[in-house]
């Protein structure tokens, strides 16, 4: 397991969603962009078929990415649906969902590294709530108990997004992806100032929050952080 201080710069995972739900197009977005500086790529459960997410996914590794499957679900049925479509996708991250062991143990089993959200969340697009204690004291948990990371909702949070965001990576073991809402270079700017190991832009890149086009944006992300 990598911690958050061994990734030398936060990671860029592109999720091809929009408003927490994966863009009809995204194979064709991803073919479009796949020689940008961008390594990690990711989509969420739905609502592409499964047929289409493996055909997809198997582009994404013959491009030499790595992939991830974000699940947007919260109870343990809806967690072990989602691991089971990455172990089909052959997926090497599974995001999202809420931790639970048999979770964990089908992650193991498959090869898969598991990163559950922690929090009270509900809704969707995901709401976070919550005291930053325990928040944290969850993240703990779930390195603990087997998860090999933690996907943290940082900027749906309705408290402090950034006093949350330091606490958690400062805390736990085990990498931290910040998750969901990053739509400006001063939250860029946050999330490395909390030394996350990974984080997700998926809706801003489609509302041009970081230039023109997806391609350029993706690389001005990066180049951004590399950079500053």
């Amino acid at each position: 397991m990598k911690t958050n201080c061994e990734f030398e710069l936060p990671e860029l995972v592109v999720m091809l969603t929009y408003n927490d739900f994966t863009i009809e197009n995204a194979d064709d977005v991803f073919e479009q962009c796949k020689t940008s500086l961008a390594t990690y790529w990711g989509i969420k459960e739905k609502p592409l078929p499964v047929e289409k997410m493996q055909r997809l996914f198997k582009r994404m590794r013959e491009c030499g990415k790595t992939t991830v499957l974000e699940v947007v679900g919260y109870n343990e049925a809806e967690g072990l649906k989602g691991a089971e479509m990455a172990a089909k996708c052959g997926c090497d991250i599974l995001m999202g969902t809420k931790f639970h062991e048999s979770i964990a143990d089908f992650c193991v089993k498959h090869n898969i590294r598991y990163m559950p959200f922690v929090g009270h969340i509900e809704g969707r697009p995901s709401v976070l709530t919550g005291t930053v204690e325990e928040i944290t004291a969850e993240a703990m948990r779930a390195l603990e108990r087997g998860a090999y990371g933690i996907d943290l909702l940082g900027y749906r949070y309705v408290g402090d997004a950034v006093a949350l965001n330091k606490a958690v990576v400062s805390a736990v073991s085990g990498p931290v992806c910040i998750a969901g809402s990053i739509n400006s270079y001063q939250r860029l700017d946050e999330v490395r100032a909390a030394g996350a190991a990974m984080f997700t832009i998926g809706s801003a890149f489609f509302n041009n929050e970081f230039g023109e086009g997806l391609c350029q944006q993706i690389d001005n992300v990066i180049n951004y952080l590399a950079n500053s």
